[in-house]
């Protein structure tokens, strides 16, 4: 029987995953860089969606600390979450091991790292990757997460007619739209400002993601009442989203989709 390659990453969620990267990486503190490494592996620990980096030690230009303060969090909160999005703080995990904290010389500011028990990962301390100031990957600064060789995002043109409306009121058309397909999550559909119909109402919502970048995000008037967030656009996007600058989205899970006059069912996701 024929695997399903989309099925397999899924499948292992439980497990400790690596790859390694031969992209130099480097993690900066006030200016200067506390982790330069060309050996780095990207992390999947068991349930995260994202990776994490993890360096040999020797590439850490500072102190290690192997027995921090002990930050108590109530892990029972997060196992009724089956998949730990990049919003799970850093300290909770399943992996077996002992945090430590990273330092770099002269300096009171300490970022939190993980030494894991597997012998894959023997001499190397995962980061805590919300710690640093900035990360790059070569010379590139890299947002929100590291980036994983097995998610991409394709953005296409797109001539048939989308409509989208919620309540019979249709809050925008276009037959010159691009779809963004990304690994894991549904197609998103993206209008011209000028082919959306209702008055948005910017919100003080930012997101990051590491392929697309910052999303401002709309509340559109739809029945004269605002949907707080229904809408989001990318006004200045990382390089492989730049065919969607200044384009509109809406959550499909919130609202009704046509295409040619055929109605989608909205998907369901932690977004719905």
């Amino acid at each position: 029987m024929a695997t399903r390659l989309g099925e397999m990453m899924p499948r292992s969620s439980s497990e400790l995953r690596i790859e390694p990267t031969t992209k130099r990486i480097r993690a900066f503190l006030g200016g200067k860089p506390l982790v330069d490494s060309e050996r780095a592996l990207l992390v999947w620990e068991p349930r995260r969606v994202v990776p994490a980096y993890a360096v040999p030690r020797a590439d850490i230009r500072g102190a290690i600390d192997e027995q921090p303060e002990r930050r108590a969090l109530p892990q029972a909160d997060f196992d009724r979450i089956p998949e730990w999005h990049p919003g799970i703080p850093f300290s909770v995990r399943e992996t077996g091991g002992h945090e430590v904290a990273v330092s770099p010389p002269s300096s009171d500011r300490r970022v939190s790292a993980f030494v894991a028990d597997d012998p894959d990962l023997a001499d190397y301390v995962i980061l805590d990757f919300a710690g640093f100031d900035e990360w790059r990957e070569d010379d590139d600064p890299i947002i929100s997460h590291p980036h994983s060789p097995f998610w991409r995002i394709d953005i296409r043109n797109t001539l048939r007619i989308i409509r989208i409306s919620l309540f019979d009121e249709i809050l925008a058309e276009t037959g010159a739209g691009r779809l963004l397909y990304e690994t894991g999550l549904p197609v998103r559909f993206y209008l011209p400002k000028e082919h959306v119909r209702v008055e948005l109402l910017p919100s003080e919502t930012v997101t990051l993601c590491a392929y697309k970048g910052a999303a401002q995000y709309y509340s559109p008037i739809v029945a004269g009442v605002p949907k707080k967030d229904l809408a989001w656009s990318y006004e200045r996007p990382l390089i492989d989203a730049q065919n969607v600058k200044g384009y509109i989205a809406f959550f499909d899970e919130r609202v009704d989709i046509t295409i040619d006059g055929v109605a989608r069912p909205r998907p369901v996701t932690h977004w719905s």
